[in-house]
């Protein structure tokens, strides 16, 4: 996959639930939760934000993003996705492993969640269908590059 393909993916995947709930708001509001800092991670945002634009949602415009960074204390990623269910996102785009994942998901059964996998998918699946189950999306952006450890599809 290709990395325009894959910014319109994202964007598209993080947008979809927008479209439903943006007549219950003024403005949509997307929540994303990670287990690191903004830092290594602000290439990721900037794609993200592209693909929104692809979609046609603005930052500051016609949607607003919220950031929760839990800086690489994972014992915060529960209060941390509270947080943004208690806002009521449209959707929860994480960032991260399996204790993000599992953070999101004990919050909310009902917000989307868009899951841009950094681990293994065997090791650490996000769910147990192979892309999407509940109210769960798996994205694994780098197609193509090893799947970690294991390097299995």
């Amino acid at each position: 996959m290709k990395r325009r393909q894959f910014i319109t993916l994202l964007g598209g995947a993080a947008a979809w639930p927008l479209v439903a709930r943006a007549q219950q708001r003024a403005i949509p509001v997307i929540g994303i939760l990670a287990s690191v800092s903004p830092v290594p991670y602000a290439p990721f945002i900037a794609a993200i934000k592209e693909g929104l634009r692809q979609a046609g949602y603005v930052e500051g415009r016609n949607v607003a993003i919220e950031y929760r960074w839990a800086e690489g204390q994972y014992d915060r990623l529960p209060q941390l996705a509270s947080e943004l269910v208690e806002m009521d996102v449209a959707v929860i785009v994480l960032v991260g492993g399996g204790a993000t994942t599992a953070a999101a998901k004990a919050a909310t059964t009902t917000i989307p969640i868009v899951v841009v996998m950094g681990d293994d998918p065997v090791i650490h699946p996000c769910n147990p269908g192979p892309f999407h189950s509940g109210n769960t999306l798996c994205l694994k952006p780098h197609v193509g590059a090893p799947l970690g450890r294991s390097g299995r599809l």
